[in-house]
């Protein structure tokens, strides 16, 4: 494996070449950046998937929802749709993306689109908004947001940050420049005070950022997506289900609180197929125990409640694990939290 990875470095040497002087023809203006008086707040990274953007999205519209107009704008990566188009509750996953439909379903009353053409997204929005929280659109140049929020993963941060394909990343290191904070997510209970100092060091060099923000994952409780939850406990045996870019802090956590886990892994955002349901139930009926679940994301529910795939599923019982991102210091939260604001006030102030 080793020895492959280190084949596909020319490679990555001519990607890292081409997005850098993309990044550079940004800086210099002879590709344009649009900027809007609204507040546009970005939440993105520089790897491929699994930093947690979206519980980073749901914070902030938590925070702001009562306080202002506000709306998202995602890509809607996966979708078989194009251009412009808003999320509705009774949306499929295929239509909208697994993410958009992941806060419309928990956010109801917030007006969710979707757009390729993120500025084009913005100028729909704009009018009959106070702010628009931009989920993954770090590497979107065309638009110059008013605060941008760069998210790496704890563990990402410890080892070599290669570019694609040699690597999982895919923008420059140096390209953090350009946020406004940085956030480390995904932080591990058990990191230790040397790792977290390697790791601000590290990115605070890259950045020029001093302030680098911990955070960690809170799962909540199991919600149905079939039939009534049943009992979650160590007797009771697991058929995990995960399209998502890392399902092992999941694992992590589950593994304590139940009797075993079967893990059936698929790539991120991977589209449900009937036969994979018909696998699922398979699998599920094999499972030699009195108790026994299907459990998966939050994300991956949005691909599995489509009707044929709940119809196929009626009678097993299926849930998924939300969660949320909690801030490893209350201080810097606060402080991070009224820095959000502070954009928002200040927007408005110069309209």
């Amino acid at each position: 494996m080793k020895i492959f990875r280190l084949l596909l470095f020319p490679f990555s040497i001519l990607y890292g070449m081409v997005i850098w002087i993309r990044n550079r023809l940004f800086d210099l203006q002879v590709l344009k950046s649009k900027s809007y008086s609204i507040p546009t707040i970005v939440v993105g990274n520089l790897a491929i998937g699994g930093t947690g953007k979206s519980p980073m999205t749901e914070f902030i519209v938590k925070l702001l929802q009562n306080k202002r107009q506000v709306a998202t704008l995602s890509r809607g990566y996966g979708r078989k749709t194009k251009g412009f188009k808003y999320v509705e509750v009774s949306s499929m996953a295929d239509e909208v993306g697994d993410e958009p439909l992941q806060f419309k379903n928990k956010f109801p009353d917030l007006t969710v689109a979707v757009c390729e053409d993120r500025c084009f997204g913005v100028e729909t929005l704009m009018n009959n908004h106070d702010v628009i929280v931009l989920d993954d659109a770090f590497q979107h140049r065309k638009l110059k947001p008013k605060f941008s929020i760069l998210l790496f993963e704890f563990t990402s941060c410890l080892q070599p940050m290669f570019v694609l394909p040699m690597g999982n990343f895919r923008d420059l290191s140096g390209e953090s420049s350009r946020a406004n904070i940085i956030v480390v997510t995904k932080t591990p209970s058990d990191a230790t005070p040397k790792e977290k100092e390697l790791i601000k060091k590290n990115l605070s060099k890259k950045s020029g950022i001093t302030v680098i923000l911990f955070t960690s994952i809170v799962y909540g409780n199991a919600i149905p997506i079939t039939k009534p939850l049943i009992e979650i406990s160590s007797t009771t045996a697991v058929l995990l289900i995960t399209g998502i870019a890392n399902p092992q802090p999941l694992i992590k956590y589950l593994k304590p609180l139940v009797k075993c886990i079967e893990h059936l892994s698929y790539s991120d955002h991977y589209a449900f197929k009937t036969s994979d349901i018909l696998l699922f139930k398979q699998r599920f009926e094999q499972i030699a125990n009195d108790t026994k679940i299907i459990l998966t994301t939050e994300k991956d529910a949005q691909r599995l409640r489509h009707p044929k795939f709940l119809n196929l599923l009626r009678d097993i019982p299926v849930a998924y694990i939300p969660i949320e991102i909690a801030f490893e210091d209350e201080h810097k939260q606060l402080s991070f939290e009224k820095e959000i604001i502070s954009i928002c006030d200040r927007s408005v102030n110069e309209s």
